[in-house]
């Protein structure tokens, strides 16, 4: 996970995403690379049109925009020069999830914000963490806003139910888990038997990781709550988990876990689909 792509938009969110590209670029004496998007996709749903159809309103918007790239830039250049890492910047136009999947084909992680429909300020990171985990073919990193870095050599949490999804997750992120003081996997299920774990523990020893094995009691609660409660009582600084669901459609993959976690988690998710 040496190459790590960066999402540049002036948010509330961009702090933490930043440290926590810092934190894993870092880590893996890796590269930064820095993209920036004009979001044209959701001018046009704020104002109903084309960000060159002559509307007003949309010079006036785009022109306050561009100031603010323009700053946000500059501060975060000058940042980046005393930060010791190795890094590039890339300015575009049109659309944010296109532009950062086009530009991520020899990325091995997407830093992203994670974004909560519960908040409503004008600062609040772009609604782009579905498609991205979706579409993309590489592990994204949602951050939440406000919590700050990444703890690559803290403790990671894998979410662990014998998928195709987990299993590509887990194979994905073994460059991040070697990092990990402690790594938990942890199968939510009241039967032991219904989702066993040992296999995941045995391909993690090959990579000299090893893995303490939990089998966590879902007690009448869905997937997602019992996920979180696992990570605050191990101490999680992270989760790794599968993204699940079909490209075409978007409203399965967001139904279920996957939804749910990528709106309320408390810690950083490294999300594989």
């Amino acid at each position: 996970m040496k190459t790590v792509l960066l999402h540049i938009h002036d948010d509330d969110g961009l702090e933490s995403r930043l440290q926590a590209a810092l934190d894993l670029v870092r880590a893996q004496d890796g590269h930064l690379s820095c993209v920036q998007v004009t979001p044209f996709e959701f001018i046009g749903g704020t104002f109903g049109g084309d960000p060159f159809g002559g509307n007003p309103l949309f010079a006036s918007l785009l022109d306050m925009m561009r100031t603010r790239e323009r700053e946000t830039r500059h501060d975060l250049e000058a940042r980046l020069r005393h930060s010791a890492v190795r890094w590039d910047w890339q300015c575009f136009d049109g659309s944010v999830v296109k532009t950062l999947i086009d530009h991520a084909k020899l990325a091995d992680t997407i830093v992203i914000s994670q974004f909560s429909p519960k908040r409503s300020n004008a600062m609040r990171p772009l609604p782009i963490v579905a498609d991205m985990a979706i579409h993309a073919h590489t592990p994204v990193l949602v951050v939440p806003p406000g919590k700050g870095g990444l703890p690559v050599g803290g403790d990671a949490l894998v979410a662990w139910n014998g998928s195709v999804e987990a299993a590509h997750a887990l194979r994905q992120c073994v460059p991040l888990l070697q990092r990990a003081r402690a790594v938990h996997l942890v199968t939510v299920a009241d039967n032991p038997e219904e989702q066993p774990v040992p296999g995941a523990a045995s391909y993690l020893e090959l990579y000299g990781i090893h893995a303490d094995i939990h089998q966590w009691p879902a007690k009448g609660r869905n997937a997602t709550h019992a996920l979180r409660d696992a990570a605050g009582e191990l101490g999680a600084g992270y989760m790794v988990m599968g993204a699940y669901g079909h490209a075409r459609w978007r409203e399965t993959v967001l139904g279920g876990v996957t939804h749910d976690m990528i709106r309320d988690s408390d810690i950083p998710l490294m999300l594989v689909h």
